[in-house]
């Protein structure tokens, strides 16, 4: 039962990417409704998005932070205080490091399939074991080359054969979204050290929040009709599901150990392919679905030998 709680979970962090593909293109989801593609899958409307999106979550995180971490509002003001300014700093920079690859994952979406961007973008412990190796001095053992080797063989095998210069747009965004997300990783490991998950978790949504507000004002999304009441729909059903996602996270953390949630997590790629097929009838070829398969049993195993060895401060 603990470990349903953290596939669940991965279930709806899948669920939302759904969401965000079919607000950008149009889909006859569960084969009965035809709906979608509400907005062009641009910049400006990734950040509109996000901030809708971010406007609905940061609430929904507000009620649910005291039960997750009772001293959560304590926490915040004591980071204000001047010996906890580079910890606040910290978690900020980590609010940022989310704000970007959310806007670049947004994109990505909305121009290559569902499952081959989140493939994609789960090469992120590529990145963060090199960011590690940079930042911690935590040197890759010869089985991580190697399952690093397996997981951009098997992102390779996802890229589609056609439509190039979107594909290639889409890929590279997918791509540089699991940078920014592996640097953020990495934050999140120095900032856990100090500051309670949940805490992090409310400044990086709070941060993300504002960044895309602010990034309205200078890239203004095209002035032409937009359905508003369909994107507050999708927004309301991404920010439950990611709410809920997280909520269903940390309790399966707090029962089974990161360890083991973190292997069942690298299933989401697999998850997300299986979910955007039966909602939205999104289908890949049988390459692409080796390179699925490939990719999350590389991640899965990255994440149990990181997670097993010891940590470097």
């Amino acid at each position: 039962m603990d470990f349903l709680l953290v596939l669940l979970a991965s279930v709806f962090f899948c669920f939302q990417n759904v969401i965000v593909r079919v607000l950008f293109n149009e889909y006859t989801v569960a084969g009965v409704v035809q709906t979608g593609g509400f907005v062009t899958a641009t910049l400006p409307n990734s950040f509109l998005l996000m901030a809708m999106r971010m406007l609905l979550v940061v609430p929904l995180m507000s009620a649910l932070a005291p039960a997750l971490h009772p001293t959560v509002w304590a926490d915040l003001g004591g980071l204000c205080r001047p010996q906890q300014r580079r910890y606040l700093m910290r978690s900020l920079l980590g609010g940022a490091s989310m704000y970007i690859y959310l806007a670049l994952l947004y994109i990505a979406i909305g121009l290559i399939p569902t499952g081959i961007a989140l493939t994609l973008f789960f090469v992120f412990p590529v990145f963060t074991a090199l960011l590690s190796w940079r930042f911690f001095g935590d040197v890759p053992t010869s089985f991580r080359w190697g399952m690093m080797g397996l997981a951009l063989l098997g992102s390779g095998l996802t890229i589609p054969q056609n439509g190039l210069a979107t594909s290639g747009l889409g890929v590279g965004l997918a791509i540089a979204s699991g940078l920014a997300y592996g640097l953020y990783t990495v934050i999140a490991q120095k900032s856990f050290d100090h500051i309670h998950p949940v805490t992090f978790t409310w400044i990086s949504f709070a941060v993300t929040l504002i960044l895309s507000g602010i990034s309205l004002l200078f890239w203004s999304a095209p002035e032409t009709a937009i359905e508003w009441g369909p994107l507050w729909i999708g927004g309301l059903l991404s920010a439950i599901a990611t709410s809920g996602g997280h909520l269903l996270y940390n309790s399966g953390i707090r029962q089974v150990g990161a360890t083991s949630a973190s292997i069942i997590g690298s299933t989401n790629p697999a998850l997300t392919v299986v979910l955007a097929w039966l909602m939205i009838q999104e289908t890949l070829s049988f390459v692409q679905l080796a390179g699925v398969a490939l990719v999350t049993l590389s991640v899965a195993l990255l994440s149990q030998e990181r997670r097993s060895s010891p940590r470097v401060k």
